[in-house]
């Protein structure tokens, strides 16, 4: 699959493009530090099986999309700190900008408008598309993400924690290890709707490391969602016919995010799920799925 230049924001960015090109678009936009491999192949054929042309690209920073080599992000705690007191620090990029770059993705195929589908970060990049390029939008779903709000409830400790944990070593084993923590302790728990398969989640794992592997774009990707900060008020200009699907065991993203999205959009229609966590997890794809494209038909 090709790479293209966005004519918007002049990143390169890489992408893949399913079904058939008359039929209308579903753009899918993935979160901090994932990969356009996270959204599962078989959510992708399910959209195109649907008569979706189906879109997945890798953000700048990640996977084999354009790396802002040598740009320093601030450190967490001061920019944090700056963010609190009223002087936000210097990052190297913004959401705004990653928002740019989806479109950019639609101007560079000459795609007018899409359905905007975004999960965790990446529901903030397409709420940032309905602010800023709502005319081009024939539907948003926010998967599994927030308003930004300081105040809501923050994420479990285990969660984060793996999440962020630095990578020690670049030995294969030890980033398939990586991979499989995180995977743990921000997924949906290990249920009978849910279960966690250790051998397909380690194939999983060892297809997006052998794909790519870079650390230095997730403490960016990072300083631009801290700099966006609280959503609110932009949300509630948002007139793009929204779903927010959310799941009830988040332990990353907490559901009360997913619920502070839906009531700052108008006309937002929330989903939530029992036992889903932060992730896509295959025997949920169908209902996922469904969801989407009955908000897109009906968007």
């Amino acid at each position: 699959m090709p790479s293209l230049t966005t004519p918007t924001t002049g990143i390169e960015i890489f992408y893949e493009d399913h079904g058939d090109p008359a039929h209308e678009v579903i753009l899918l936009v993935m979160g901090l530090g994932a990969q356009l491999t996270l959204w599962p192949d078989e959510l992708v054929a399910a959209l195109v099986g649907e008569g979706f042309r189906v879109i997945r690209y890798d953000n700048r920073d990640i996977g084999l999309s354009q790396k802002m080599e040598g740009a320093r992000a601030p450190s967490l705690p001061m920019q944090v700190l700056r963010k609190k007191i009223g002087f936000p620090a210097k990052v190297p990029y913004t959401l705004t900008d990653m928002a740019h770059d989806g479109i950019g993705v639609l101007d560079a195929l000459g795609i007018e408008s899409a359905h905007v589908v975004g999960a965790s970060m990446g529901g903030m990049i397409v709420q940032l598309m309905a602010v800023h390029h709502g005319h081009r939008l024939m539907s948003m779903t926010s998967i599994m993400s927030t308003t930004g709000n300081a105040k809501l409830p923050q994420a479990e400790k285990h969660a984060i924690e793996a999440l962020t944990a630095p990578i020690t070593s670049m030995e294969e084993e030890a980033l398939i290890a990586h991979g499989l923590n995180i995977a743990r302790n921000i997924g949906s728990p290990d249920s009978p709707e849910f279960p966690f398969d250790v051998d397909a989640q380690r194939e999983r794992v060892i297809r997006n490391v052998r794909r790519s592997v870079y650390p230095a774009g997730l403490p960016r990707q990072l300083a631009a969602i801290i700099d966006d900060g609280c959503r609110r008020a932009r949300l509630a200009q948002v007139s793009t016919p929204t779903l927010v699907l959310h799941g009830e065991a988040d332990p990353l993203v907490r559901l009360e995010a997913g619920e502070d999205t839906a009531r700052h959009i108008s006309g937002a229609r929330l989903v939530t799920i029992p036992g889903w966590g932060h992730d896509l997890p295959i025997p949920l794809v169908p209902r996922i799925a469904e969801e989407i494209v009955t908000h897109a038909r009906g968007g």
